[in-house]
């Protein structure tokens, strides 16, 4: 998942804003409690987020995977104070641990937390979104992209992650698993839409991000 050199990860953490105190915590507690931690973003990719947020400042706000809530906690620090963030997560035996962070960060009034399928909880939501982060079942990207794009703001974003899938992406013949063809086929997907433009940033396991034109 990390393809770059460990030192110069390090440094390119180091070189940016810290790690805020509640970050910092979700990212302990997630690595010593948490069956699979690594699908924590991390304080690189969440200060990635935090910028994006920063510079497009939605009103709206869609999460498909909270997991710990580290990445809706990145966004939602980030946002303009009348936004909202919703976020979604499968896996409920979370539930009691993030709302906890979510209460400690005081932005439980504006990230609101759903559980189920997002499949079924998408077309649900009453709302038109600025911004859409896909950190979910990989094999389910392109079910995502197509369920979120009639409710996108012109001019909106979607950023996907794990897209380089730790490098099983470029040797396909080599890994026919649903993860990784549902990857490519939702990366094929997004650059060959006629009113979306794409770029797939290599930062930690890849970010796809798109705009709505």
């Amino acid at each position: 998942m990390d393809f770059l050199p460990e030192d110069i990860s390090r440094y390119a953490e180091s070189a940016g804003t810290d790690e805020h105190p509640l970050l910092q915590k979700i990212g302990r507690e997630t690595w010593q409690e948490v069956l699979m931690p690594r699908m924590l973003s991390g304080h690189q990719q969440g200060s990635v987020l935090q910028a994006i947020v920063r510079m497009i400042r939605p009103s709206r706000i869609l999460e498909i995977g909270t997991f710990t809530g580290y990445s809706a906690l990145c966004m939602g620090m980030a946002m303009p104070k009348d936004a909202e963030l919703h976020s979604i997560d499968v896996n409920d035996e979370l539930k009691k641990r993030v709302q906890g962070y979510m209460d400690e960060s005081g932005l439980s009034d504006r990230i609101h937390l759903h559980w189920g399928n997002a499949l079924e909880i998408i077309p649900e939501l009453d709302e038109t979104w600025d911004l859409v982060f896909i950190d979910a079942d990989k094999e389910n990207y392109l079910n995502y992209l197509n369920l979120v794009l009639p409710r996108m703001k012109s001019g909106g974003w979607i950023v996907a992650d794990n897209v380089l899938w730790s490098g099983k992406v470029v040797h396909a013949d080599l890994h026919t698993d649903a993860e990784t063809q549902g990857l490519l086929e939702f990366t094929r997907a997004a650059k060959a839409h006629p009113d979306l433009f794409s770029v797939l940033f290599p930062i930690r396991d890849g970010l796809l991000v798109v705009q709505c034109m």
